[in-house]
């Protein structure tokens, strides 16, 4: 399969998804444009500049009303809602584990005053950025997501579990336990244990492999966001059709 074969397969399946999202008057992209671009920036892993000028040189014909480059990213920011409907249906079992991942190098720590990543351990050294927690249902796929900074505890992750205390019962590893108290459906698995939460280490490991997603680079911690939605939604999207 060809590169615009997969952006054009990639588009039909949005766009299904997206087939009652009405196009306001103004705008030069309807919604299923722009989340279809998302997507290919979250899949292809690099940085806003070498994104929009590899989509411009290559693909513009695609999307014949691409708008300049710091509007398109605008638009992706603005609208990283609509990754809620993207989203899978939990399961009766689900895992739950943290992430983090790197925005700038531990050296370089405090030279900015807008720097909002910070200092902390992740699998056993340290990094200066933000930590994303995942909940997968029993088929891998994203349920539901949050961030912080990576200098936080996965306890505080917590309300993302009880949320679905109803429906799922939650696997994590120690790091979630609080000594305050546990929402009733976590189940702490020592290590060893619980060999079905490998599932989430395979997805984590997709992300770092094919996404690039343990290192970004983003000023701001709404386009912080807006990565994480978007790469949550783009990797549902291609693993409920494999």
């Amino acid at each position: 399969m060809t590169t615009q074969d997969f952006i054009t397969e990639l588009f039909c399946r949005v766009d299904d998804q997206m087939r009652q999202m009405p196009k306001h008057s103004q705008a030069m992209l309807h919604p299923s444009e722009i989340v279809t671009l998302a997507f290919i920036f979250a899949i292809k892993g690099v940085g806003n500049r070498p994104f929009y000028r590899w989509l411009k040189r290559d693909f513009q014909s695609l999307f014949p009303s691409l708008p300049e480059r710091t509007r398109l990213f605008r638009l992706f920011k603005t609208h990283r809602a609509w990754t809620q409907q993207f989203m899978a249906e939990p399961t009766v079992l689900g895992v739950i584990d943290s992430y983090g991942i790197e925005l700038i190098h531990p050296i370089r720590e405090g030279r900015s005053r807008k720097q909002y990543g910070r200092k902390g351990l992740s699998n056993r050294r340290w990094i200066v950025g933000g930590k994303l927690c995942l909940l997968l249902n029993k088929l891998g796929l994203v349920v539901a997501w949050d961030c912080d900074t990576a200098n936080v505890s996965d306890t505080i992750f917590q309300p993302l579990i009880k949320q679905y205390e109803d429906e799922m019962i939650v696997c994590s590893d120690t790091g979630f336990h609080a000594k305050e108290g546990d929402p009733v459906n976590l189940k702490v698995c020592r290590r060893g244990s619980w060999n079905q939460r490998m599932m989430v280490e395979t997805v984590l490991s997709m992300l770092t492999l094919c996404n690039h997603f343990k290192k970004v680079m983003h000023r701001e911690w709404q386009y912080f966001q807006m990565r994480l939605a978007y790469t949550m939604a783009a990797f549902n999207m291609l693993m409920a059709r494999t």
